[in-house]
């Protein structure tokens, strides 16, 4: 029988049916039963203030694909955009692990987190950004002008650990 997240409680002497949440909603939720979430673990609104991954609220000045290294920018306030290694001043900054349209406010996490929304990689390859805007590649770009910048290194195929280096524009 499949867990469907519900449970027995007595409540002032009757026993009723309730469901586990997934979210909490603060002090209401208080002695409530957390469910795990598809991946088996807490869902990320269940931990206290200061765990979990690390991450900021910008406004998109550009759709953004899951996956996206992403470029954070003054345009009448911070704005984020996808990095990208053609011209310098549009190095990675983070990146999104969901697709996001222009004009809304996106979850961009920060260094030392992973980038799960990758594919093709190999594993312990460095990553660097790319002149395709919002990916990483394998080979540092080398055209003059380019921005040479390594984001992290790939620790399987599908997952990039984020610490980018500073860019070098080639010359």
């Amino acid at each position: 029988m499949a867990n469907n997240g519900k449970y027995l409680a007595l409540t002032a002497g009757v026993i009723t049916e309730e469901t586990a949440v997934q979210t909490s909603a603060g002090a209401g939720d208080a002695g409530k039963i957390a469910r795990l979430d598809a991946a088996g673990t807490l869902p990320v609104s269940m931990l206290p203030a200061g765990v979990g991954p690390e991450t900021i609220t910008i406004t998109t000045s550009e759709a953004l694909a899951a996956g996206d290294l992403v470029n954070i920018w003054n345009s009448t306030g911070a704005k984020v955009r996808k990095a990208d290694a053609t011209v310098a001043g549009k190095e990675a900054h983070g990146f999104v692990l969901a697709a996001f349209s222009s004009a809304v406010a996106a979850t961009v996490y920060l260094p030392s987190q992973t980038n799960t929304s990758v594919t093709g990689k190999t594993v312990g390859a460095k990553q660097f950004l790319s002149t395709t805007p919002g990916l990483s590649t394998e080979t540092a770009p080398t055209a003059t002008g380019n921005v040479s910048q390594q984001i992290g290194i790939a620790h399987a195929a599908t997952a990039i650990v984020f610490h980018p280096l500073s860019a070098i524009t080639v010359a």
